[in-house]
């Protein structure tokens, strides 16, 4: 298979879909890969580590597009990518669809097969594909929420760790997922107050027995989330829900009771949210303030440290990349059947049920298209 690797477009999006590594091991498998000039700049990367791999380099992500059959990407297309896919392509990056209509309908349009790495799911219900920026994307919130505690950043002026004699700041995470868990080890690391809020009361007995009396573990409610986040200092917001709108725990009205100066870190972003008035920000302009409350929603989170994202994401989605591009796709998904949640448009239907209803598009089953 011809396979492609743009230079990603998106604001401070630093991340390459593929390193050398994953090109030659694809190059072996008997591949021809096309990378766009400058696409592993971001990450330490250059053209000639790329062409030592077996990859040949082209001059622009419309020439990458061209010459490719599959592309594999990171961050989910943008208007210019999306107006290069052709009916052949096989689209294997991020896509996020269900906070993002207008992408839908443009893949949809483009009639491409568009897979999704967060909509991968294991039996166990854990997602493979988004585990690896999930854990960047935790460590990362503690870290940005610390730093915008900061007075002259907005915040309240509270070290997260306090000093002896002095109040710890009190962190409130929600989700007991791979970000929550992440974003909680950072805060217990950094002394913090913290407590964690989730629906899975084995998630909250797990994490009791590690840190002990060093955490709170509070099941979730809507009483006991107000109660929680009114009082923090900082929150940090990782609900998912695989494919949909991320649910809004975090009410404006429970942001009008909280002090000035308190930080928000809204991980879930890219499905939306999970705070009701979030909205995705940028790298270049990654806070914005409701009532006084410093809200930092920057929705490639994992961007900002390029490297580390981009090798632990391709140990993640090497896997399926030789799958799909050894074998045609009924093959591949009887190989992985986890790779048919990640089938998200094809053949212009728009196939995941939870992102048709999220955007009020119409659905097709995927059996239908696939007879």
């Amino acid at each position: 298979m011809k396979i492609g690797v743009p230079k990603e477009i998106k604001n401070n999006e630093n991340r390459v879909g593929l390193i050398p590594a994953s090109v030659a091991q694809l190059v072996a498998d008997g591949h021809q890969l096309f990378v766009e000039t400058k696409a592993g700049i971001g990450v330490g990367i250059s053209d000639e580590d790329y062409i030592k791999a077996g990859a040949k380099i082209l001059d622009s992500l419309e020439d990458v597009f061209e010459a490719a059959d599959m592309i594999i990407k990171v961050k989910e297309p943008q208007p210019r990518e999306i107006a290069c896919l052709k009916p052949h392509h096989l689209l294997y990056t991020y896509l996020h669809l269900a906070a993002d209509k207008p992408q839908t309908e443009g893949l949809m349009a483009s009639g491409a097969t568009c897979i999704a790495y967060e909509t991968i799911v294991l039996e166990d219900k854990s997602i493979p594909l988004l585990a690896p920026m999930s854990e960047v994307a935790g460590r990362m919130a503690t870290q940005m929420g610390a730093f915008y505690l900061q007075e002259n950043q907005g915040g309240k002026g509270v070290l997260i760790g306090g000093v002896p004699g002095t109040k710890r700041a009190k962190c409130v995470i929600i989700g007991a997922g791979v970000a929550g868990q992440n974003a909680l080890q950072m805060a217990v690391g950094l002394g913090a107050d913290c407590t964690i809020i989730d629906l899975d009361i084995h998630k909250l007995r797990y994490l009791d027995d590690i840190y002990g009396n060093k955490i709170k573990t509070i099941y979730s409610n809507s009483h006991n989330i107000e109660e929680a986040v009114v009082n923090a200092d900082l929150v940090i917001g990782t609900v998912l829900v695989p494919g949909a709108k991320a649910p809004k725990l975090v009410t404006r009205e429970h942001i009008k009771k909280m002090q000035p100066g308190t930080v928000l870190v809204d991980v879930a972003i890219d499905q939306g949210g999970c705070f009701e008035t979030s909205k995705a920000t940028t790298h270049t302009e990654p806070i914005f303030f409701v009532d006084d409350v410093l809200h930092y929603c920057v929705a490639n989170m994992p961007g900002a440290f390029a490297r580390t994202s981009t090798y632990a994401l391709n140990n993640a989605t090497l896997k399926y990349a030789r799958a799909l591009a050894g074998m045609d796709i009924h093959k591949a998904c009887k190989k992985y059947p986890e790779l048919i949640n990640g089938i998200n448009v094809i053949d212009g239907k728009l196939v995941y049920e939870q992102v048709a209803k999220d955007l009020d598009l119409h659905y097709t089953p995927l059996e239908d298209v696939c007879k």
